[in-house]
């Protein structure tokens, strides 16, 4: 639309301005387009998950290309006793998402192997192992890309409120994620030990494979066993010196003005930076000792591997980017935020019960939308300034967001991993189909929905902090 200009005439207009020719003319019609893109890419560029996912997954890559991770999964499980198996699958399969969607490829097939090794069933190892990835994704005992992940496109969208409470970071749902990653995967070894294995040896499931299937070794090599223990000392000393020189030291420059750290502090702010620095360290060193790494260029030879990996990420982003401007230009989202706030508190529905109804939501359109990021920025949008404007802070909306977003996840064929499990199950029940796996996977769908909801109402009724300087409710 074009904006009205003052009425000139020609003798306003100073002799030494140059007059208006065809060319000028085509130029100035070229600039909305131009503004436009500029915000186009600003929304990218500006779009807060990319920068710390980025720079994590540098580092979480460059571990997983070194052999750490795959290496620390393969000792907890060869160093676990045969009762203790499942539930080894199950605290590692919760961990194991720090690998992001390589642990559903990494972690069943291995949870397969120690279990025949260990004289149990190995399809209980790699239903259970895939149902304690895909089902407990959202959380982990470790920080990683996802909390990132979620942590920007929460403060994206609350950004734009009056009060948007506190600032979400990497680590603010670091409790609640700590108690839930230990329940869950403690759940998950419960529900293979007693439930999954007994089915499978009543129901007469083969426990020999029918097809030959890559060879996949649970033991380390020496070398590799090194460089765990080197790779865990030089963790060790990086976390010493950051806690005495950067935290325990009184003058600490990541401390606040009042000398602490909560609820915001350069410490906080330097979260992903200390998370880079707790994957780079002991990675290059394991990378070293086991000769992945023989020269300083293959440090960024391997990061450029795992950039190419985020190339759907990048793609995603710029989508996403576009999608919350539009929303915060449009105001669409506070209008239904502030409408469905005000009904919440008509019907009498602006506490607990109305993050159960969120929960259930979320679930169901898990379902339909696999992606996390895309699940939670299209309910962000709408959710996260309602439950703003009902006193809730962003923090515990993305914490509610996870229970309902991952639990059902490992029960619908839109999940693309479910079909790599498939295979990898009619290795062992050739006539095994789609239904049978979702069948399979139920029994974990209900329990893990319902014990992670308990967890967050102990945390909602007991008034817990979800993580540092993150609590339920916005206090003045």
């Amino acid at each position: 639309m074009c904006r009205p200009q003052p009425n000139r005439t020609s003798g306003d207009r100073d002799a030494t301005q140059p007059q208006e020719t065809p060319e000028t003319q085509d130029r100035s019609r070229t600039q909305p387009p131009l503004k436009i893109a500029e915000r186009r890419d600003r929304n990218f560029i500006g779009f807060p998950p990319l920068e710390t996912v980025v720079t994590i997954m540098l580092a979480v890559g460059l571990a997983e290309r070194t052999g750490l991770l795959t290496a620390l999964i393969r000792v907890a499980f060869g160093g676990a006793p045969r009762w203790v198996l499942p539930y080894a699958v199950g605290l590692v399969g919760i961990a194991a998402s720090v690998m992001a969607d390589s642990s559903m490829i990494i972690v069943p097939p291995l949870a397969a192997l120690v279990f025949k090794a260990a004289g149990r069933h190995p399809v209980a190892g790699l239903l259970g192992g895939f149902a304690a990835v895909g089902a407990g994704y959202s959380t982990s005992p470790l920080v990683t890309s996802l909390d990132a992940l979620f942590a920007g496109i929460s403060n994206k969208v609350a950004e734009t409120l009056p009060d948007p409470g506190a600032v979400v970071t990497p680590v603010s749902n670091y409790y609640f994620n700590l108690t839930s990653s230990i329940v869950l995967g403690l759940l998950a070894g419960f529900l293979i030990d007693k439930v999954i294995e007994p089915r499978l040896v009543r129901t007469g499931v083969p426990r020999e494979e029918s097809e030959a299937a890559p060879s996949v070794k649970a033991e380390l090599e020496p070398a590799e066993r090194r460089g765990l223990v080197r790779a865990g000392i030089a963790f060790l000393i990086t976390a010493a010196a950051v806690l005495l020189l950067l935290v325990v030291w009184p003058d600490s420059p990541l401390r606040n003005e009042a000398g602490g750290f909560l609820p915001k502090s350069p410490l906080l702010d330097s979260v992903t930076t200390l998370i880079f620095l707790g994957f780079v360290v002991p990675a290059i060193v394991h990378g070293a000792v086991v000769g992945v790494l023989r020269r300083a260029a293959d440090v960024p030879k391997l990061m450029a591997e795992a950039i190419r990996e985020l190339a759907g990420f990048l793609v995603l982003a710029f989508m996403l980017g576009q999608f919350i401007a539009l929303f915060n230009w449009t105001n669409l989202g506070a209008w239904v935020a502030v409408s469905g706030a005000e009904l919440l508190r008509a019907i009498g529905l602006d506490g607990y019960p109305a993050f159960l109804g969120f929960m259930v939501l979320a679930s169901v359109l898990n379902l339909f939308i696999i992606s996390g990021s895309s699940l939670w920025t299209l309910m962000a949008s709408v959710f996260v300034p309602m439950f703003v404007l009902l006193g809730f802070e962003p923090g515990f909306a993305q914490a509610a967001f996870r229970v309902g977003d991952s639990a059902t996840q490992i029960m619908t064929p839109l999940n693309p991993y479910m079909i790599i499990i498939l295979g990898y199950l009619r290795r062992y029940e050739p006539s095994a189909g789609m239904g049978t796996l979702v069948a399979r996977m139920t029994p974990f769908v209900i329990p893990f929905w319902l014990i992670w909801a308990l967890i967050l109402t102990i945390f909602y009724f007991a008034d817990l902090p979800l993580g540092p300087g993150t609590g339920i409710r916005i206090t003045p």
